[in-house]
C-alpha cells in the first residue's frame, strides 16, 4: 500500500519528505555585495544548473533574503562549490543575522577577488562561478497565489577551477568531495570515487 498525502493539506510525517525525496541536492554558497559595500555569503540547497549553453544556474530564495536583495540591487553573485572540509564554514554562514554582517568574516573564511563581477569569492573554494543575472521570477501557485519564494537566474559568466581537479582535459568531480543537502534537519551526503558508476549513452536502435 502507498503512502499518500496532499501537500496542500500537510504531510502528517515527523519530517517533510519532499526535501529528502528530491535529493541529495548540490548547495548554491552564494556571495553577493550590499548597497553599502558589505559581503554577504550563504547556501540555498535548492539550486541546480538549468542550461548548458550558454551555462546558467538557477537558485531558490524562500524569503525576501539578503541575497536576493543584493542580486535585484547589483545584478551580480558568485556561486562558491562546497567541498566536505568547507561544510561547518557553509553551515555558520546559513545562520539568521544583520544584513550588515559580513559572513566571510563570521565564517573566518578568506575572500578571493573575482575577475568580472563584483562580489569577491570563498577563496578555500575549489571552484567558483562569477555569475550575472538574467531573471528573478517570483513563484505562485496553480490558484496564481504568489508566494514568498524567488528563483534568481544567473548566466556564468567566468569560471574558476583549481588546476589539481583537471587530468586529461577532464574535470574530476569527486575529486573535490562536494556535499549535497539531503532531508530532515542535519542530513548531507558527499561524493566520493567510490560511490561512482559509469553509464554510456544508450543509443536508438538501428
Amino acid at each position: 500500500m502507498d503512502y499518500f498525502y496532499e501537500p496542500s493539506h500537510g504531510h502528517g510525517l515527523k519530517f517533510d519528505p519532499f526535501k529528502s525525496i528530491v535529493g541529495p541536492r548540490p548547495i548554491a554558497w552564494i556571495s553577493t555585495l550590499g548597497k553599502d559595500g558589505v559581503p554577504n555569503l550563504a547556501p540555498y540547497s535548492f539550486f541546480n544548473a538549468v542550461s548548458s549553453t550558454p551555462p546558467i544556474i538557477a537558485f531558490s530564495s524562500i524569503g525576501y533574503k539578503d541575497t536576493l536583495r543584493n542580486v535585484e540591487h547589483s545584478g551580480e553573485f558568485a556561486w562558491n562549490l562546497v567541498s566536505r572540509d568547507l561544510a561547518d564554514a557553509m553551515n555558520l554562514t546559513g545562520q539568521a543575522v544583520m544584513p550588515d554582517v559580513n559572513e566571510f568574516e563570521l565564517a573566518k573564511l578568506e575572500q578571493s577577488p573575482s575577475k568580472l563581477i563584483a562580489p569577491p569569492r570563498v577563496a578555500r573554494s575549489l571552484v567558483s562561478f562569477e555569475c550575472r543575472k538574467t531573471q528573478i521570477l517570483q513563484l505562485e501557485t496553480t490558484t496564481n497565489r504568489k508566494l514568498d519564494t524567488w528563483v534568481i537566474f544567473g548566466e556564468v559568466v567566468g569560471v574558476h577551477i583549481k588546476a589539481e581537479l583537471l587530468a586529461d582535459g577532464s574535470y574530476h568531480c569527486a575529486a573535490t568531495r562536494p556535499i549535497l543537502r539531503g532531508g530532515g534537519w542535519s542530513e548531507y551526503f558527499e561524493i566520493t570515487d567510490e560511490i561512482a558508476f559509469h553509464l554510456q549513452r544508450a543509443s536508438a536502435p538501428s
